[in-house]
């Protein structure tokens, strides 16, 4: 059996779609085992770029980085349709008070920082652990901060205010395009045949999590944090659904114009062509 490492990230909404591949009885791998390994995103970002794993998630903003290295798989993506990543401050503030904030980000490669350059040009930050931004903002340790997880349907239990929501930005920018986040992406020294086994097995993983729900909501429960069930299946619908078992020419669309985007406004060195493997 080949034995392959597959990072992620050890959030519930991973955790949902990558559950059949840590019991691999439940789905056909076609003689491939997978070995997962759970990092924040931004070491899985750092880790692409050394080329460690066989396939890993990443940022999208990260990709034009690796590309030479990495493909996208069609499978895996999240994007937010009606939602998406939020800036958080203990009190309401206008996007130029916030520009000349303090922003706790989850990491420099992360997309939501990417797209928070686009909104807000350059902007004083500091990298904090993706769940440990909310109390940061709490703790004075920064004026606001970039909220990638959980934290998106609990902050204002914590008294905190959304005053930038990055899905809003997006959606009147392009006028209703899906706000491109992570992608999956496998490495291309595996080989086209390989690879298109690996987006096979990959999307059948999230067709079977999306079709056996509560089995796959009570193994991603681990990675909740601080959420309740129904707050966590709530959060694993918004980026867990048809989206992701592939993106469909919409998110290819968008994905493509964010690097687009980015590299015109001089936030990223390469202009990138996204490939996308499908299995």
């Amino acid at each position: 059996m080949n034995t392959l490492t597959f990072g992620h990230s050890p959030d519930s909404d991973d955790a949902f779609m990558y559950y059949p591949l840590d019991i691999p009885e439940k789905i056909d791998t076609e003689g491939l085992h997978f070995k997962q390994i759970l990092k924040d995103i931004e070491t899985l970002n750092s880790r692409a770029m050394e080329k460690r794993y066989d396939a890993t998630a990443i940022s999208l903003a990260s990709y034009p980085d690796i590309a030479e290295n990495y493909a996208i798989m069609a499978s895996g993506a999240s994007m937010g349709e009606g939602y998406g990543p939020i800036v958080v401050a203990r009190e309401k503030m206008s996007l130029n008070e916030l520009s000349k904030s303090v922003i706790a980000i989850p990491g420099i490669y992360t997309t939501s920082f990417l797209e928070l350059e686009l909104i807000l040009g350059k902007f004083s930050y500091k990298v904090v652990d993706f769940d440990k931004i909310i109390d940061a903002v709490k703790k004075d340790e920064a004026d606001a901060g970039l909220i990638i997880h959980e934290g998106q349907l609990s902050y204002r239990k914590q008294g905190l205010f959304n005053v930038c929501d990055l899905y809003e930005w997006w959606n009147k920018k392009t006028g209703g395009l899906p706000l491109p986040l992570g992608v999956d992406a496998v490495k291309r020294s595996l080989g086209d045949e390989l690879m298109q086994k690996i987006a096979r097995v990959h999307r059948r993983a999230i067709d079977y999590s999306l079709s056996h729900r509560e089995e796959a909501l009570d193994y991603a429960a681990r990675y909740a944090r601080e959420l309740k069930k129904e707050e966590m299946d709530k959060f694993v619908g918004m980026y867990v659904n048809r989206r992701t078992v592939d993106m469909g020419e919409d998110g290819l669309k968008a994905s493509q114009l964010l690097l687009d985007e980015a590299y015109r406004n001089g936030f990223i060195k390469k202009a990138v062509k996204i490939d996308l493997v499908r299995g």
